[in-house]
């Protein structure tokens, strides 16, 4: 076990119903494959995240249906949570922001930030709906932007030119939620001085090393018009401020976008609390060579890399006017914001009210689970926005998985098992036997290396480049001409599979339910490939219940590397572990895309 230790916080998806493939092409997979990934070196990681539950859209989904808020986020807590436990991403901890853990420690880095004098009062416009009379948050305001002219600026930012924005700044404003133009009245609230952060962030910014240059630049940009933020909000939904005259107004609370970046360090408390040990999360939050990687999509960099990293700092007491730490202590900042750009559909924006779309759920219900990650894992948005297609889906599927790296495993222990039973014992190696293991054996380096530096789509080629000499030395060799020749037969089927047992090691964190698979046909017993498991829990503080994904992620601790194969391990006639998928289903899917628009 290695002493490093990473934090994975991981994007908190919003419970406003399931999540489609393009969300977890952004936050899930790539952050799976990382916290797997790093598992396997030995590292101790704490992969992070939850539901995020307040805020308007769950208040207007509520009225819509007549019910109350809770009871629309807990329906989709569940729904996302069946989601993400089955794609396979391995949360530590999987939590939601409406619990009595979150509330607090949302609070307490609000006094930090007061009692250092980095949040302050101010009487200011906000939006609300005539009709309503209901806050219309930032988000769900559109107008023209005054600074660039896009028409589709949002209320905060201009995702065009990427400035930051007030709702009142917006020329012609007009309401996401019904059309109608918003009034402006006067409210008091607390504000985030972002601008008394510019030397900090940007020196901080200007110590990030590694960093995609889509996600460094843009931050850096948002330092040149820094405003202040507001922290707070009119709506009855969220986390209390924690100010006499403020805690028992129904009308006024913490801001979603505040309280939901704060939900890694309650997450992670949370973690901490259930495992016994109080004080756990310390390692992750406070070591000095601990790191801590966000994943997110691109949407969300300006909160990840700006207002959260402000957040810490000015509770830190290192912000530009100083301060001293809060009751907690001082807390570490992102090493890397670790941000995709998008995935379309069949050349089209991902729109649930459009029903362009298509929801995890639904995906799974008719493809394997591993299939998706490796699309995501090769093909994915990574440093720039990618299509998905059901085209190129089957090809990948169908040539890479089946016909490349599942052919590859199916034939060799097939092989193995009809001539020997078991793991051949092999006889003198050969120069062409020598030149594969040292093929699969020494791409641990440059694999572990691309994956250490978020590279993923660059990591999965270099995996299926070796499997692709994998199954060439196979070919070559041809055992099954080798019947007169026992001791070569052997020779060759212990070395391809050796080279599968690393080829299966090497794509274990992009395919953890197809390793295990792998794992179990090379005669392996016991847990390859950790997976996820959903709890029952109670709150910790007010007893009541929800569910939270968890599990014991140490099954696939510090196997990074090449691990002898031992000869005379029992082998079984396998089943395939990849399915091939009919042409037609592109058809199928494309009228099926067409019907629901």
């Amino acid at each position: 076990m290695s002493d490093r230790h990473i934090l994975t916080a991981v994007a908190w998806p919003y419970a406003n119903g399931p999540r489609h493939i393009g969300h977890v092409s952004g936050f899930g997979v790539p952050s799976d494959v990382f916290s797997r990934y790093h598992r396997m070196v030995g590292d101790r990681v704490l992969m992070v995240s939850g539901t995020d539950e307040h805020g308007t859209p769950i208040t207007v989904a509520a009225d819509a249906e007549g019910v109350s808020p809770r009871e629309i986020a807990d329906r989709n807590n569940r729904v996302i949570i069946g989601d993400l436990q089955s794609l396979g991403l391995s949360y530590d901890l999987f939590t939601r922001t409406t619990t009595g853990n979150h509330a607090a420690i949302s609070q307490e880095i609000f006094l930090g930030l007061l009692k250092n004098g980095y949040v302050f009062p101010r009487t200011t416009l906000g939006a609300i709906s005539p009709s309503t009379g209901r806050t219309l948050p930032d988000r769900y305001i559109e107008g023209t932007c005054p600074i660039c002219g896009y028409d589709g600026a949002r209320g905060d930012q201009c995702d065009n030119c990427g400035n930051q924005l007030d709702p009142v700044d917006l020329i012609n404003p007009r309401s996401r939620i019904n059309g109608e133009t918003p009034k402006f009245v006067e409210e008091e609230h607390y504000f985030l001085d972002l601008p008394a952060f510019t030397r900090s962030l940007g020196d901080w910014l200007d110590s990030r090393k590694g960093w995609r240059p889509n996600v460094l630049n843009f931050a850096k940009n948002l330092l040149t018009d820094l405003k202040p933020r507001s922290y707070t909000r009119d709506i009855d939904w969220g986390v209390p401020v924690p100010l006499e005259g403020w805690r028992d107004r129904p009308d006024k609370r913490i801001y979603v976008w505040f309280d939901a970046v704060v939900g890694y360090l309650s997450a992670s408390i949370e973690w901490a609390r259930r495992s016994g040990d109080d004080d756990a999360w310390r390692q992750w939050w406070q070591t000095p060579d601990a790191s801590a990687y966000y994943f997110m999509g691109k949407d969300n960099i300006v909160f990840h890399a700006e207002i959260w990293p402000a957040q810490l700092l000015g509770y830190n007491g290192e912000g530009d006017k100083g301060g001293t730490p809060g009751s907690l202590g001082r807390l570490n900042l992102p090493t890397e914001v670790v941000s995709s750009e998008f995935l379309t559909m069949e050349g089209r924006k991902f729109s649930s009210s459009r029903q362009v779309v298509i929801y995890v759920r639904d995906f799974l219900a008719r493809y394997d689970a591993d299939a998706l990650r490796y699309f995501i894992a090769a093909a994915g948005p990574e440093s720039q926005d990618t299509d998905f297609t059901w085209a190129e889906f089957l090809r990948r599927n169908n040539d890479e998985l089946v016909a490349g790296w599942g052919n590859l495993v199916n034939r060799t222990v097939s092989m193995a098992a009809k001539n020997v039973g078991a793991v051949p014992t092999p006889g003198e190696l050969t120069d062409a036997d020598r030149a594969l293991l040292d093929a699969t054996s020494g791409a641990f380096g440059p694999v572990g290396e691309l994956l250490s530096r978020n590279r993923q789509k660059a990591a999965a080629a270099e995996a299926m480049r070796v499997v692709g000499e994998a199954n060439k030395y196979l070919s070559d060799q041809a055992p099954w001409k080798l019947k007169e020749d026992p001791a070569r037969r052997d020779t060759v089927l212990h070395t391809a599979l050796q080279a599968v047992s690393d080829c299966n090691a090497l794509l274990t964190p992009f395919l953890p339910h197809s390793a295990q698979k792998v794992h179990e046909l090379l005669g392996g017993t016991g847990v390859w490939s950790p997976a996820p498991r959903i709890e029952e829990v109670t709150d910790l503080d007010d007893g009541s219940p929800y569910p939270i994904i968890t599990g014991d992620h140490s099954g696939g601790q510090a196997v990074w590397a090449s691990r002898p194969l031992p000869s005379g391990t029992p082998l079984s006639p396998p089943t395939p572990v990849f399915k091939k998928l009919d042409e037609s289903i592109v058809e199928e899917e494309l009228r099926r895309l067409e019907g629901e628009e």
